[in-house]
């Protein structure tokens, strides 16, 4: 196959559409986007709706039709019955890529499926084990935002750091005693070192984002979230000589993996699901980043090491098993 036609199943998660939207740029062909809005069906457990887009919006079906596509690409377990409903209305001709594991209703249907390892899925012909979340995050991309934020972070003394901090989970507190320690670590880090900090926060820092901003004394660019103005983010990372993380978002450390500098998870037991160190322990095996310790402070250190990005792996398998050249 030279090149086939692509529909990225790209639905209301953010997670999911910069996983789905990453792969699509891996693959380097032109894809059209199927955006999906659910309805309250969609809650149900794949097994109960079978393959259908009874889930979906009538807004979301008007565009899911022929021609089918050579290739779908979806990510999240809501996708499953939609891709799997057009596989068969294509008489099973469709490749269908799935990236986190969707369940184990109609998995044999899946020409592959992308899993993180620290998900501890079982090997099988289908399943292809990736380290951390594809994402959006390129050396192209990361080019374009460091020209486009090169002038105006210049005045930032150097190294400079990117304090990308996430927040609060489902299972897990990111607490104001945490943001104050994080903040308070990170500062004297940059301030040892000469440095500077690029600090971004998210709306799952929300009500520990001023606690951690208090204690920050080095010189920085701080953007809370929400503020008003351009989201500095993929700037921050393009600028910056070093990143710490903390170690409560899969896709936020896998992004911070994308830059070559040096890398620190903040990721305190209490902060952190088994899962996550499980990740976190496999980058830091890979020699990608290392523990970040603020009870005591961590030096700040250089070292490089080779950009993460799980969605050129998942590319170079579609290709090499649809035989594209």
């Amino acid at each position: 196959m030279s090149t086939p036609s692509v529909w990225l199943l790209v639905d209301d998660r953010a997670g999911n559409q910069s996983q789905c939207l990453g792969v699509g740029d891996a693959l380097g062909v032109r894809c059209e986007i199927r955006d999906l809005e659910y309805t309250a069906a969609a809650a149900l457990p794949n097994f109960v709706m079978g393959k259908t887009f009874g889930g979906l919006s009538a807004s979301s079906r008007i565009n899911l039709v022929e021609p089918w596509p050579d290739v779908i690409i979806a990510a999240g377990r809501r996708c499953s019955p939609v891709a799997r409903h057009i596989k068969d209305m294509n008489n099973g001709s469709t490749f269908l890529v799935q990236i986190m594991y969707p369940g184990d209703t109609g998995l044999d249907e899946f020409d592959l499926v992308c899993v993180p390892r620290h998900d501890a899925i079982p090997d099988s012909a289908n399943i292809l084990q990736i380290t951390g979340a594809p994402h959006r995050v390129t050396p192209e991309r990361l080019a374009r935002a460091k020209e486009d934020w090169q002038e105006r972070l210049s005045s930032l003394p150097g190294p400079r750091i990117a304090l990308i901090v996430g927040g609060s989970t489902k299972r897990r507190k990111f607490t104001e005693q945490m943001a104050r320690e994080l903040g308070s670590a990170a500062s004297k880090m940059a301030t040892d070192a000469g440095g500077s900090l690029m600090v971004t926060t998210s709306r799952r820092s929300d009500d520990t984002a001023d606690a951690l901003i208090e204690e920050i004394e080095a010189p920085a660019q701080i953007f809370k979230w929400g503020a008003e103005g351009e989201n500095p983010y993929l700037g921050y990372l393009a600028m910056a000589d070093a990143v710490i993380v903390t170690g409560d978002s899969v896709s936020m450390c896998s992004e911070a993996a994308a830059t070559p500098g040096s890398m620190w998870i903040y990721a305190p037991k209490k902060l952190t699901v088994h899962k996550h160190g499980i990740l976190h322990q496999q980058l830091y095996d890979a020699g990608i980043a290392k523990p970040f310790i603020a009870s005591g402070g961590t030096e700040y250190e250089s070292w490089q090491h080779q950009s993460l990005n799980a969605a050129f792996d998942i590319a170079a398998e579609i290709k090499k098993r649809l035989g594209m050249s």
